[in-house]
């Protein structure tokens, strides 16, 4: 039997174990599970992966990039503030809890069931609060503390959406919700007597 190089056996655990989790969750999942799905051993699954905490941190990190960049190309084509905020709130509470099958509850379950004194890492969370953080100064004019404190709440409002989006009768957010939300943290400017349009004059009768 010809032995099968690294990467196409690293290649293997991650495509296997995106397959468990996207299907059954990752609580449901176990590392034997992802070793027969690789056709590998679990042993094999342990030179590659120290947890199944790790390998699913090692598939959450370029999937939430990529949809990161994605939304960030998304935003940059909408001039108007309050509009961009809207569609931040919507695709991080409504599109992103959704994608892959629901793909982020993976993670939800994964810190739930984690031992204080697990592997757990916050450094994606903080990337991804950065992200967002950035996002929020741009469209609210706020400094980077008060940008990065917001941020915090929508991330948290994000796991609680994340969490849900497998309940038969959770919570979803939808465009109303999002757009509800975007017009109190930022009311549509007031229009000014200057800017406003006129009405055109009347003609007088003669």
């Amino acid at each position: 039997m010809v032995q099968r190089k690294k990467a196409d056996v690293r290649d293997a655990i991650l495509a296997a174990a995106f397959r468990l989790f996207s299907t059954q969750g990752y609580s449901e999942t176990s590392l034997p599970q992802i070793a027969r799905e690789a056709g590998i051993s679990t042993a094999n699954v342990y030179v590659y992966f120290s947890s199944k905490l790790d390998v699913l941190y090692t598939l959450y990190a370029p999937w939430l990039t990529e949809r990161l960049d994605r939304l960030e190309r998304s935003l940059a084509r909408i001039r108007d503030p309050q509009a961009r905020l809207q569609r931040l709130l919507l695709a991080l509470w409504r599109d992103l809890p959704r994608e892959s099958n629901g793909f982020a509850n993976n993670v939800m379950q994964a810190v739930a069931t984690s031992s204080a004194d697990g592997d757990y890492s916050p450094q994606l969370r903080e990337f991804f609060q950065g992200r967002v953080a950035a996002w929020v100064g741009d469209c609210l004019g706020v400094a980077e503390r008060e940008a990065t404190l917001i941020a915090s709440v929508l991330l948290m409002a994000f796991d609680g959406f994340a969490m849900n989006v497998r309940l038969v009768h959770g919570v979803a957010c939808d465009a109303r919700m999002a757009e509800l939300v975007a017009q109190r943290l930022l009311p549509a400017a007031p229009v000014s007597e200057s800017s406003a349009p006129k009405a055109p004059p009347t003609r007088k009768r003669g």
